[in-house]
């Protein structure tokens, strides 16, 4: 067996029902789990549509490369979300389709990150955000790589300080993962924090892998949150050098289950990484990329999907404001919040009280220097139908109370 799966953290749900074990709730009420971020809206009708329509394609092998008509698809998208100049993704150079940013993240990691020849010679460094999802540290390990958790806390808006990282640490990185808007916090890089990135990644040769998963879950419809293609294209980047970027259905379209997303930015990297995908084996089935054509070609039900976001934090951060320091994140559907104590205690009590799980900020955070970031926060998921939302911030308002 590989020696690096002892190095594996149990997931964050492991600990969580480990924590949650033997509790019977003391109350009727049915559960409500605040704690996984899967999308419980409605799939869009026309991605159904076109899923009924293409389960004639199961009878063919699909291409690991996907089909072109999909690929471009994905290139129109980009072009209309991020300002792009047209043209400027070419869908045969600049995309691969994916099975979501779940299996992308941890993948990209294993085919990018390269083991020093000299057994003696330190690890290679992997950077991550701290807290973070757990797919990287995964990655990371798996990868023979160290990780590198950078914070991402309250001092700082809950935004990544990349130019406080080690030059030491710097100098042994291959690869950066970024998450923006963040999970858990919600908080979106701004360019300026990506130019230094970029700089940085520039003068030690690491590859930037973009997490951007929740980036259309905002609440300005005339401030999208800025995308890291978006920002490349504007300082003149346009060969999206040492950069990749992840984008999937699942939160978007409300599609978890489909296992659809996709892959952008530098082509020589996309090349390399098309010929570990090819033996990976983890091609979408025909009738998964025409659904994919049709949700990522549609904007109507992500309109939608953004109204139904904006009333659930209306209304329970209004409920939650006098007992809890809430506030509305840049973009994203989790409230991560300080609840003033041990949030283990807090999230055992609330649900042996009230039946609603949320997640302990340290079962996402790892302690650094005797510094964990998680220590204290919980992270709700406002995933759940507005009434269920509604319904389990009250029962957090009486448990404080």
């Amino acid at each position: 067996m590989n020696p690096d799966l002892t190095r594996l953290h149990p997931y964050p749900f492991e600990k969580l029902a480990e924590l949650k074990a033997g509790i019977s709730p003391a109350t009727s009420d049915k559960p409500i789990a605040l704690s996984i971020g899967e999308p419980q809206h409605a799939p869009p009708a026309v991605a159904m549509r076109a899923m009924a329509d293409s389960l004639g394609g199961l009878s063919r092998y699909p291409l690991t490369k996907g089909e072109r008509s999909l690929r471009e698809t994905i290139g129109h998208w980009l072009t209309r979300r991020f300002a792009l100049e047209p043209g400027l993704v070419d869908p045969d150079r600049h995309v691969l389709p994916v099975a979501g940013t779940r299996e992308a993240l941890f993948s990209f990691a294993q085919a990018v990150v390269a083991r020093p020849e000299d057994p003696a010679a330190p690890r290679p460094v992997v950077l991550m955000p701290n807290p973070f999802y757990q797919i990287y540290e995964g990655a990371a390990l798996l990868a023979g790589a160290e990780p590198y958790y950078y914070p991402t806390t309250s001092d700082t808006d809950f935004l990544p300080d990349f130019a406080a990282i080690p030059a030491e640490i710097w100098a042994r990185a291959q690869l950066i993962y970024v998450c923006s808007p963040g999970n858990p916090s919600g908080a979106v890089i701004d360019r300026a924090r990506i130019k230094t990135l970029f700089d940085l990644a520039d003068r030690h040769d690491v590859i930037i892998a973009a997490d951007e998963c929740y980036s259309e879950i905002y609440f300005d419809e005339d401030a999208p949150p800025v995308g890291f293609i978006q920002a490349a294209h504007e300082l003149g980047r346009s060969d999206f050098n040492r950069l990749v970027i992840f984008h999937s259905l699942s939160k978007r379209s409300n599609l978890p289950g489909l296992r659809s997303g996709f892959v952008a930015g530098d082509a020589e990297i996309l090349a390399r990484y098309l010929k570990y995908r090819t033996y990976h084996g983890c091609a979408l089935s025909l009738p998964v990329q025409m659904t994919s054509i049709a949700a990522w070609n549609d904007e109507v039900h992500v309109h939608e999907n953004r109204q139904h976001y904006r009333e659930k934090f209306d209304a329970v951060l209004d409920i939650l404001a006098p007992v809890l320091p809430v506030q509305r994140p840049d973009a994203g559907f989790y409230l991560w919040t300080d609840v003033g104590g041990d949030e283990r205690s807090f999230a055992r009590d609330l649900f042996a009280e009230q039946a609603v799980t949320v997640l302990p900020g340290r079962f996402l955070s790892r302690p650094v220097e005797s510094n964990d970031p998680g220590v204290g926060f919980v992270r709700m998921a406002l995933v759940a139908e507005l009434i269920d939302c509604v319904d389990a911030a009250q029962r957090i308002r009486a448990f404080l109370s």
